[in-house]
């Protein structure tokens, strides 16, 4: 199959591939069973299973973006294709993103990967006899991109796929900031106010803000510099986004992975798009001209959009082949 990306021709523009997909499917609903997985150190992590289990059928882990959940439209879409495709799916609610807010005076951030190995080893002792995948969008594919070289041979999965992630925060940041005067940056503050006001009696137990502080926020790099970097114990934005970006992990990735990015992405910078001297030999690019942020809508007919990447990620996953069932 063909990886390379090309766009619908009434889809070019990076903003509308970026925008526009959101009010595609307004309608679309995929059922699910939600499950509460403790966590060693007293939370919790909220998992969405699609409903219909299939006995020793390969496991597909999906980690959605900033402020994502289960109704984020690729990730809804993505469960329902691999679904579609064999396989069960389970979508990871990053801490304080699930239906209720987290117990710890902590949320989640694009270089926490403890709670992905927690829920890799979960699985693999629960389903010992199926294959585990897993494909992260935005934030959770720079999660997983830095899981996987964190931890090499020993990832536990057999397959990944990372989308349009953020491998190099710090620049990206900067961008965000100003594209599409400032439309990007006002949507994500706006949900990560919301989500952080539903807890900031816990937050505001290690972290001196209030909430008119918190409302009074309108720029992300301040945002991580006041709340992110110090709730996860970095010294401020600069240092987080240092520690937390995934470009040095990609080099030693050991399991198959397919990394998708457009160059076009109006939220990532240049410096994000992965090159083949950055990745590893167990790592295949497709890397396209166009497609935006997390988009890649293709087809002839508006009426009809493709959404590639629900085709093409479940025939990756399909096409590699287990060799080691001790992963």
């Amino acid at each position: 199959m063909d990886y390379s990306f090309k766009s619908a021709w009434w889809m070019h523009n990076r903003h509308v591939q970026t925008i526009l997909p959101r009010f595609f499917r307004p309608f679309y609903k995929v059922p699910v069973c939600f499950e509460e997985l403790n966590t060693p150190d007293g939370d919790f992590l909220e998992l969405a299973w699609a409903p219909q289990k299939k006995n020793k059928a390969p496991i597909a882990i999906i980690l959605h973006g900033l402020e994502g959940n289960i109704n984020s439209f690729y990730a809804k879409g993505m469960l329902n294709a691999l679904s579609n495709h064999g396989f069960n799916t389970v979508l990871m609610h990053f801490r304080n993103c699930s239906r209720a807010p987290n117990k710890l005076a902590r949320a989640y951030h694009s270089g926490e990967t403890s709670d992905l190995a927690y829920l890799v080893q979960t699985l693999k002792q629960r389903y010992v006899d199926s294959p585990l995948y897993a494909v992260g969008f935005s934030l959770g594919g720079n999660v997983l991109a830095k899981y996987l070289g964190e931890q090499q041979q020993n990832s536990g999965l057999s397959g990944a796929a990372v989308i349009s992630a953020p491998y190099h925060l710090s620049s990206s940041c900067q961008v965000i900031r100003q594209s599409c005067y400032g439309l990007y940056q006002k949507y994500l503050l706006d949900r990560m106010k919301k989500s952080f006001s539903r807890k900031l009696p816990t937050i505001q137990s290690v972290l001196p803000i209030d909430k008119n502080t918190l409302n009074n926020l309108n720029d992300l790099w301040q945002f991580d510099n006041l709340i992110t970097a110090p709730l996860h114990g970095f010294k401020g934005a600069e240092d987080y986004y240092q520690k937390a970006s995934a470009q040095s992990y990609l080099k030693t990735i050991q399991t198959p992975t397919l990394l998708i990015h457009a160059k076009d992405d109006p939220m990532l910078s240049t410096q994000a798009i992965p090159d083949q001297d950055q990745v590893s030999d167990s790592v295949k690019l497709a890397v396209s001209e166009q497609g935006g942020h997390v988009g890649f809508i293709g087809g002839k007919n508006p009426l009809k959009p493709q959404f590639w990447l629900e085709q093409i990620v479940p025939h990756y996953f399909s096409s590699l082949k287990v060799t080691d069932k001790s992963q």
